[in-house]
């Protein structure tokens, strides 16, 4: 599965790592297990420095609507991201910013730095 996670109840988080191939029905798969599990509110740390996505602009928007969809569903927790090396920040801004809606989110090359900014975010 080329997106293993972890969902912890009890503190509110979580941990996820993108490895290898990504396509967008992986991400969407992810997502939804996260609404399954009630988990749209907790903190999330997206670790995908080893991971390759395969994806058009198409597919961007459309991951785009459905993180803006979820707004509608109750509070969202905090966000961060770290892309492989290869991977644009720009980019990873660009899908943040598609589905951000007043959450906080943000991009890093730093998996220490995401996860110390992450857990300084406050509970949704």
């Amino acid at each position: 599965m080329p997106i293993r996670f972890t969902i912890d109840h009890k503190t509110r988080f979580v941990d996820a790592k993108f490895d290898g191939v990504i396509v967008l029905k992986d991400v969407e798969d992810f997502c939804d297990t996260l609404v399954g599990q009630d988990a749209l509110p907790y903190r999330k740390l997206i670790d995908g420095r080893t991971a390759i996505g395969k994806y058009d602009d198409n597919d961007v928007m459309a991951l785009g609507a459905r993180l803006s969809a979820y707004a509608s569903m109750g509070p969202r927790g905090a966000l961060a991201m770290v892309p492989a090396d290869a991977v644009s920040l720009e980019l990873t801004d660009r899908i943040i910013n598609l589905g951000k809606d007043g959450r906080p989110a943000k991009a890093f090359r730093s998996i220490d730095e995401a996860r110390k900014w992450l857990l300084a975010q406050p509970e949704a």
